[in-house]
């Protein structure tokens, strides 16, 4: 009798053990879909509010002195960088909607509505990664300047406008890596239903 009522607790335990490993799942990917919430709209903000405005010398002609012209250095001057705070808008939308749906349909069937979710996420991840990479790719052409095109470098003039775009930069790859995870935890579960 004894070793019946071991036994049985055994597989008591390892019921509560699944049953919890399967909630521990879900809360991370919820925590992942707040985390993409929380880096996208921090980066679509940074970017949002960058611009400065510095007064630069032109000199026209040389026997003349040199004309001080205030110069104005905005995010949404660079179509990059308005594809940006786009997109990362429409992430920010997604995350929370995501959240909820996978929220409401907790106890309910997942097959549809975890599908679906999963495929908008993969969606999520190429929307977030192109924008960054359009943005980072003006920004290197802002610091680095393109001497074949005679781009000069605006970096060396606008240093809080470069630094601060930087900064939504990785802010970006962030939440680009936990939608990127999210799918990865997708794949671990449709992985283990086959």
């Amino acid at each position: 009798m004894e070793g019946k009522n071991n036994m049985y607790e055994g597989v008591e335990v390892g019921r509560e053990v699944k049953v919890a490993n399967k909630r521990g799942a879900g809360g991370c990917e919820g925590l992942l879909r707040v985390l993409g919430f929380v880096f996208c709209l921090s980066a679509a903000v940074i970017l949002g509010v960058d611009k400065q405005t510095k007064i630069v010398s032109l000199q026209l002609v040389p026997t003349l002195p040199p004309i001080n012209v205030p110069a104005h250095a905005k995010w949404y001057y660079l179509s990059a960088f308005k594809y940006f705070v786009v997109a990362h808008a429409i992430a920010c939308s997604y995350a929370v909607l995501s959240l909820l749906l996978s929220l409401g349909n907790r106890g309910g069937k997942r097959g549809n509505i975890s599908l679906g979710i999963a495929m908008a996420d993969i969606v999520m991840v190429a929307l977030l990664f192109s924008s960054n990479g359009a943005a980072v790719s003006i920004g290197l052409m802002g610091y680095q300047g393109n001497s074949h095109v005679q781009w000069k470098k605006v970096c060396n003039v606008f240093g809080k406008f470069c630094h601060q775009a930087a900064a939504a930069f990785v802010v970006s790859a962030l939440g680009a890596i936990a939608f990127l995870l999210l799918i990865v935890f997708a794949l671990k579960r449709l992985h283990k239903k086959l």
